[in-house]
């Protein structure tokens, strides 16, 4: 295995976390993120699977990421904001996200950044026996991102792959493939805020344990998109590097995004009680309107 591959391992230790374990939580920006550290999140996803397939036809869990658009788009976009509310698990994108917590009594362990925690999910997957399907992005990266996890995890089982490019018509038997491959953690990379809205509208079709938002996470394990350096990421910076790497494309997003996010994480940040892995009632009740 390279010195690159290697320097991307995920971390191996998971702590016990029983699948309906009450999951201590904050509000940040507006938004109910969980207090889970990478680790913990990687043992919710392996209980949860694993439940799953005891389970007969429960809905999968929708595991969604908390950043600063997605915190900015939640408070301007209606449609957006149900779909989180209705999400079981928000885990911390965003080291702001962990920053603004520490202001209160109940902080974010640590930021669960998509990039790494794809890494911290493959491995607790391959040691588990769970099973991945990788949906989104073009399809080359696509292809190359399934061999490249392959090749670091060797024993991963990725039972499934399919680009991102298809029409709301196409759903229902891209569903039907999904189901068809017994996948247990369905990976979706269709940019912010398709993926949340087809994991919010395919719920109650598939039979996942997990379906999880990807962002452009596959770019990453491909080696096409570079990670910013450790001091930038500890610091809350990973965005200028991003920009840096892509300004015509991200300038309008950060500059319009970016102030916004940073009030509300002053105005609308607090801390809330341990709540079940899942949905209140009233988001309960939400998922199924939306159905």
């Amino acid at each position: 295995m390279s010195a690159a591959l290697v320097a991307r391992e995920p971390r191996t230790q998971l702590p016990p976390f029983p699948p309906e374990q009450a999951i201590p939580s904050v509000t940040v920006g507006g938004l109910r993120v969980a207090c889970l550290s990478r680790g913990a999140l990687a043992s919710l996803m392996v209980a949860q699977c694993l439940a799953q397939r005891r389970r007969a036809w429960a809905k999968p869990k929708l595991v969604f990421a908390a950043n600063g658009h997605t915190i900015s788009l939640a408070a301007t976009d209606k449609e957006f904001r149900r779909h989180h509310e209705i999400a079981d698990i928000i885990h911390a994108d965003g080291q702001p996200v962990v920053f603004a917590s520490k202001f209160t009594a109940s902080p974010i362990p640590e930021r669960s950044a998509t990039t790494d925690f794809f890494h911290d999910a493959a491995n607790a997957a391959r040691i588990h026996g769970l099973r991945l399907f990788v949906l989104g992005g073009r399809d080359a990266i696509n292809a190359r991102c399934v061999a490249v996890m392959r090749e670091m995890y060797p024993g991963l089982m990725i039972v499934g792959r399919h680009h991102g490019y298809f029409t709301r018509q196409e759903e229902p038997a891209l569903c039907e493939t999904i189901n068809a491959s017994g996948a247990d953690i369905v990976w979706v990379g269709l940019g912010v805020p398709l993926e949340q809205a087809f994991c919010v509208r395919n719920s109650h079709g598939l039979r996942a344990g997990w379906l999880v938002t990807a962002g452009g996470c596959y770019n990453y394990a491909t080696g096409d998109y570079v990670r910013a350096p450790g001091w930038m990421r500890r610091s809350g910076l990973e965005w200028l590097h991003r920009l840096w790497q892509e300004p015509r494309r991200l300038f309008a997003r950060y500059a319009l995004t970016n102030p916004h996010a940073l009030f509300l994480m002053l105005t609308c940040t607090a801390s809330r009680r341990a709540v079940p892995s899942g949905p209140t009632a009233k988001d309960t009740a939400l998922r199924q309107e939306l159905d």
